[in-house]
């Protein structure tokens, strides 16, 4: 995978199964600056720290994505949420570890949603590879929602 590039495959939970396999779980919230169609500059907070991320779809037909992330001061972040678009998202990631692939690990990385147009909703994401790389689907996976706008976080 190249540098600053981001596969990933995003999928509906159908059930709250996947906590018994979470071996961690965090706060997180976070604004966006800026989102178009094809690019967003977003704001986050994770517990005690806090990331810049800039994200834009590629040139070519895919899933992958331009990612550049960088850790920021958090009193920082908090006064760059303070002058994000509406929409302040907050939500709980839970981690379950993926097998890996090809020596690569893999995790699951599954968000519950308490704010914003989409609250209560729960989505799972799994970062691969690349868009080909065969992946084991847990029991809890439903429906597959990659690339459909109505499920970016920006969108949220």
């Amino acid at each position: 995978m190249a540098k600053n590039t981001e596969t990933e495959r995003k999928f509906l939970v159908t059930s709250d199964a996947f906590k018994t396999q979470a071996v961690q779980s965090y706060a997180i919230e976070q604004g966006y600056l800026s989102k178009y169609a094809k690019r967003t500059i977003r704001v986050r907070i994770r517990d005690a720290r806090a990331f810049l991320t800039i994200k834009s779809s590629t040139l070519r037909e895919g899933i992958a994505k331009f990612e550049w992330e960088r850790e920021i001061d958090i009193d920082d972040a908090r006064e760059l949420l303070k002058i994000c678009l509406p929409g302040i998202i907050s939500k709980t990631r839970y981690i379950i570890p993926a097998p890996s692939y090809k020596g690569e690990t893999r995790k699951w990385e599954v968000d519950v949603f308490h704010s914003g147009k989409k609250k209560g909703e729960v989505l799972a994401e799994i970062e691969l590879g690349d868009e080909n790389e065969p992946f084991e689907k847990p029991e809890w996976l439903g429906e597959e929602v990659t690339g459909q706008p109505e499920y970016y976080n920006a969108n949220m």
